[in-house]
């Protein structure tokens, strides 16, 4: 019997954060990342990502194709694809401020495949400060603004 309620409890859990998480789509969750729905699969998303920070003289530092990684090690992965993007000239004072977080820098997407669509995930830049305390809030804000208008632009028709 207390296997059964355990088993009860732990689902209730889990369809409570998958819920929550559902209703929190483009607003930071707790643990500081912001979920956006795509219109387009997870590489074309990246893909449009990766042209639109190009454009705005954003570097695009690696690309990691987890699933295809998944795939070479003999297991199966939806798709689900990781850039690392970044500018020194707006990285550079953030970790002027407080080196800590060269750790979550340069910046980086997420995007993959469910049963419910494709989604792109991102650090909430406001939670980057509030994690590391770099003092640089105007910085912060910017960026924020900046990646919202991106990954919106990249994630929608």
């Amino acid at each position: 019997m207390r296997m059964l309620t355990l088993i009860a409890v732990l689902t209730a859990v889990a369809f409570s954060t998958q819920s929550m998480a559902a209703n929190m789509v483009g607003k930071p969750l707790p643990n500081g990342l912001i979920l956006i729905k795509s219109d387009f699969s997870p590489k074309e998303t990246l893909d449009r990502l990766a042209n639109i920070l190009k454009s705005k003289n954003i570097q695009v530092v690696a690309r990691v194709d987890h699933a295809a990684a998944a795939k070479k090690a003999g297991a199966d992965l939806p798709p689900t694809e990781l850039l690392i993007f970044g500018n020194p000239k707006t990285g550079t004072p953030l970790m002027q401020g407080k080196r800590t977080i060269g750790i979550d820098l340069p910046l980086t997407a997420l995007g993959w495949q469910t049963k419910e669509g494709s989604w792109i995930a991102y650090n909430a830049p406001k939670w980057l400060e509030e994690r590391h305390q770099t003092g640089k809030t105007e910085n912060i804000a910017k960026m924020a603004v900046a990646m919202n208008k991106m990954v919106a632009a990249a994630a929608k028709k």
